[in-house]
């Protein structure tokens, strides 16, 4: 019987925390992890564990690649710690891809369909905008209406947007490569401590993305979306639904819209969760999330030494 942690909070991350080698050592000692990439990889048509196990990382960083490999890591290390204890958090919450992990895990979507929606999201993503025509850049040290208004006047008849916001004076803006690199210019001139142009040929969660969405949408509608057995926060409106019709239109509108990763973790810290903990590879969303809630705990779950390490922080 499950018991549910009202204090406890799960965290999905997205696109940029995979690497060649990610739970190969859970793997050994953790048959889910082995058993979810299969499963992956019967549904794309192509070995998605060897990919992740021997690289070569080039091909790992491929968008649609990327995305159903971050998919199936987290569900994968999410299956490990369900097979390990019967608590469950009482809040979930993904990072732009990592929404679809939450989704699956919550149980309000299929594993299968989501490596199906994950692969055709990356795949209307890279074509929505020809590599070269679009860019994002990390914006560190500014406020977020600071950051808003210099993509404002940065664009000049172009697109820039501020579309992650993902800390206390981390802001993430994309759009059409010169605009970008003009906002980044005018962010360092305004006190940025960095205006980091990033390793990336998709601007995601930006206007450019429109027509993408419109893409994505026939695939979401002709699949079975469910009320999550676990409240979801989602990225686009800081909100947990349990219409279908909503949460699709929730998924449909976050590749266009911004990630509002410091209202999802306020909203959930204001609801009572004390631990965070970070499901799937790296600890990205850990550093993040501890700039947010500063007074909770957070513990990201990566290998078997970290399971154990929350699994008895949890039962403390």
């Amino acid at each position: 019987m499950t018991t549910i942690k009202k204090r406890l909070a799960f965290v999905f991350p997205g696109q940029g925390s995979q690497s060649v080698g990610m739970l190969k050592q859970m793997a050994a000692g953790h048959a889910e992890i082995k058993q979810t990439f299969d499963k992956a990889s019967m549904v794309l048509g192509r070995d998605l564990w060897d990919l992740v196990s021997n690289g070569p990382e080039a091909e790992l960083n491929l968008t649609q690649n990327t995305q159903p490999a971050m998919l199936a890591a987290g569900v994968a290390v999410w299956a490990s710690w369900c097979r390990q204890t019967a608590i469950r958090p009482a809040w979930m919450a993904g990072h732009s891809l990592g929404e679809y992990t939450a989704m699956v895990c919550s149980g309000a979507l299929l594993f299968e369909d989501a490596v199906k929606l994950v692969e055709a999201r990356a795949r209307y993503m890279q074509e929505a905008v020809p590599e070269g025509r679009g860019a994002m850049a990390a914006i560190l040290g500014l406020d977020d209406d600071k950051v808003i208004e210099i993509c404002n006047t940065a664009a000049q008849n172009e697109i820039v947007s501020a579309v992650n916001f993902n800390a206390p004076g981390q802001v993430v803006i994309a759009g059409h490569t010169a605009a970008v690199e003009r906002a980044a210019v005018a962010a360092k001139e305004a006190g940025a401590k960095r205006a980091i142009i990033l390793p990336v040929s998709v601007p995601s969660h930006c206007e450019l993305m429109k027509p993408a969405a419109y893409k994505l949408k026939a695939c979401l509608d002709a699949i079975a979306i469910t009320a999550p057995s676990i409240p979801l926060i989602h990225n686009a409106d800081v909100a947990s639904h349990g219409s279908s019709d909503i949460i699709r239109t929730a998924l449909q509108e976050q590749l266009f819209k911004p990630v509002r990763w410091v209202e999802s973790i306020s909203l959930m810290h204001q609801e009572g969760v004390t631990c965070f903990i970070e499901c799937g590879p790296g600890k990205v969303l850990t550093g993040l999330d501890k700039r947010i809630a500063k007074a909770a705990g957070h513990l990201a779950v990566y290998d078997s030494e970290t399971l154990k390490t929350a699994l008895e922080t949890i039962n403390d």
